[in-house]
């Protein structure tokens, strides 16, 4: 399997990419491609692919914040048809080895939908088996009607939130920003 990693926008790649992402998260549910471009144009995200015979099989967007020295995953998607083997827990310790090899990275951040559904809590088992650890803050948006918890996975052995959970969603909500409003970049 083919691992690479980008921080430039391929328009050729992402065509590869796309089908992968919106089986995962369609529409409604995901980033606009216009979004993601523009992320890429100002150099807020990664993208994560694995490959296999010249065809995508999971994917990650993936944002670092070099100040705090933390890595946000805003999308890890695995093809359908894929899913059960194993294959996402690889991805996420391949990101893990990426990220404690650049810029000193103490955790890697995520977010998850907290309305308790089975889809929801199936989400949350698959990321706590990869390692990583569930906060009880329920942080509300004002731009979308879910609410979510954060979940981190150290790097660093001194890495752990000193709340619970709601100082995680700064970097998350700064990512956020950055994609949406045209906050700095990095």
């Amino acid at each position: 399997m083919n691992y690479q990693v980008t921080s430039n926008w391929d328009e050729r790649l992402w065509r590869k990419v796309e089908p992968v992402y919106r089986e995962a998260f369609p529409e409604h549910r995901g980033k606009s491609e216009g979004v993601i471009r523009r992320m890429f144009q100002r150099k807020l995200s990664e993208l994560h692919t694995w490959m296999e015979e010249g065809e995508v099989v999971a994917m990650a967007l993936t944002a670092t914040d070099p100040e705090a020295h933390v890595l946000v995953i805003d999308y890890l998607a695995v093809r359908a048809s894929r899913r059960g083997g194993g294959l996402g827990r690889h991805c996420v310790e391949e990101i893990s080895e990426w990220a404690k090899s650049s810029e000193a990275c103490r955790a890697i951040i995520i977010e998850v939908e907290a309305e308790q559904t089975e889809e929801n809590a199936e989400r949350i088992r698959f990321w706590q088996r990869t390692g990583f650890q569930l906060t009880s803050y329920v942080h509300p948006y004002i731009w979308v009607p879910e609410t979510y918890h954060a979940m981190y996975l150290p790097l660093a052995p001194a890495f752990k939130p000193e709340d619970d959970g709601q100082s995680l969603f700064s970097f998350i909500t700064k990512y956020h920003e950055k994609a949406y409003r045209g906050g700095d970049i990095k």
